[in-house]
């Protein structure tokens, strides 16, 4: 009788594996974090860090982030680490100065959708939790939208494996996708959490859908729906943009733009000897 085959796992399959568990588990923790926000619907998260609720959410999303951002890790180049927190200072810059208009619009995930170009849906997603976590130390009320921020990193990434935004005229299309079900996602937060939202624009929009007998959690859904996808339209070609505007060898740097050839063109040639 022939003896059965052993299967041989190679440390790279490992490293992988160990990889994937660590996408997995920090995909979960963010998930486990906005199911009990939605379900305990804690009105003082809005104090800040010295609610329990936020702890917890802070807790939660954090922990995500860091499992995330430990999977893409040993795959990143260190010289291009730096981007991330670019990434989040632009998003909370940008998002507070949008907040403070009167426009529908959020244009607080541009440094998310560019490293979910760069490095994957993992990185994206941790940059997206990491940059609402970072700027609930300013406006506490950001923290419970985390969740949907690493949805759209996580989306971004997906769509640039697709290749997506190898031609650029996809990169709003994919965009506007992703707002649909971010809006979705967020909804809900918006509603249980804090009975509306913040921004000067979105909550006159809001408003005027209670106005026509809507329910607060149906008129922030289409709020959403009709905000969310345009703003991410405009994000994901702002970020296309950003990505072709960076050195081709800085872009061939990362190991996802090669392997899923996520932008045009050809990788640089390697200088002679």
């Amino acid at each position: 009788m022939s003896q059965p085959a052993l299967t041989v796992t190679t440390p790279g399959q490992a490293a992988d594996r160990g990889r994937r568990l660590l996408e997995i588990a920090g995909a979960a923790a963010i998930a486990a974090t906005y199911i009990f926000l939605v379900l305990t619907q804690p009105a003082d998260i809005a104090n800040g860090p010295a609610s329990f609720s936020a702890l917890v959410a802070l807790g939660g999303f954090l922990l995500g982030a860091v499992l995330l951002i430990a999977a893409v890790l040993p795959v990143l180049p260190t010289s291009t680490l730096v981007l991330i927190p670019v990434a989040l200072v632009l998003n909370v810059v940008l998002g507070q100065l949008m907040g403070s208009t009167g426009l529908p619009f959020y244009i607080d995930a541009i440094g998310t959708v560019l490293i979910a170009v760069l490095a994957g849906p993992a990185a994206g997603a941790a940059t997206g939790a990491l940059s609402s976590i970072v700027w609930s130390f300013f406006n506490p009320t950001v923290l419970p939208f985390a969740a949907g921020a690493a949805l759209i990193g996580f989306l971004a990434g997906m769509a640039a494996r697709a290749g997506l935004f190898r031609r650029f005229y996809f990169a709003p299309v994919a965009g506007f996708i992703t707002g649909i079900l971010a809006g979705v996602v967020s909804a809900p937060i918006a509603a249980f959490v804090f009975g509306g939202t913040s921004g000067l624009g979105t909550g006159a929009i809001v408003s005027a859908f209670r106005a026509m007998g809507d329910t607060l959690l149906a008129a922030i859904t289409k709020q959403a729906l009709i905000s969310d996808p345009m703003d991410k339209a405009i994000v994901f070609t702002i970020a296309a943009l950003l990505a072709y505007a960076l050195p081709r060898r800085t872009t061939f740097q990362f190991p996802f733009v090669r392997r899923f050839r996520v932008l045009a063109g050809k990788a640089p040639s390697a200088p002679d000897a």
